[in-house]
C-alpha cells in the first residue's frame, strides 16, 4: 500500500519516525513529507503532498492542528482513499474539509493500528 506521511521527521524518538520506519518494516510504500529533510530513513522526503509522485492509498497525519491549515487544501486535492489522524493531530477544520469532499478519516494512531494488523 502506498503511504504519505505528512510531518515526516528524521528524529528516531518522533512517532512520525516509528511509523515510517514500521509501515516499511510491514511491506508498505512509505513516502515522507516535510519540506525541512531531503530524506527520511533512506527514503525520498518530499517538500509537499502535491509533489507526491503516485496516488497515495494512506495519508497519515504528525501535524498538529495549530499548523494544518496550509496543508488541508493539499490534503484535498490529494484525494487519498483515507486519512488517519494521529493523537495530537487532530483538526475540527481538517475532519470538516474531510467530511465535505467525502475523504474517510480515521482518529488512530499509525502505530497501534500496524501492530494489531488494523492498517
Amino acid at each position: 500500500m502506498k503511504v504519505a506521511v505528512l510531518g515526516a521527521s528524521t528524529k528516531p524518538e518522533r512517532y512520525s519516525y516509528k511509523a515510517i520506519k514500521m509501515l516499511k518494516d510491514h511491506g508498505h510504500e512509505v513516502f515522507p513529507v516535510n519540506p525541512a529533510y531531503p530524506e527520511v530513513l533512506d527514503l525520498k522526503c518530499y517538500p509537499s503532498l502535491s509533489e507526491l509522485p503516485e496516488k497515495i492509498h494512506t495519508l497519515s497525519v504528525y501535524i498538529s492542528p495549530d499548523k494544518i491549515l496550509p496543508f488541508i487544501q493539499e490534503i484535498i486535492q490529494l484525494s487519498p482513499q483515507r486519512v488517519i489522524l494521529n493523537p495530537g493531530s487532530e483538526s475540527k477544520d481538517l475532519i470538516e474539509n474531510l467530511e465535505k469532499a467525502s475523504i474517510s478519516y480515521l482518529e488512530a494512531c499509525t502505530l497501534v493500528l500496524l501492530s494489531t494488523n488494523q492498517f
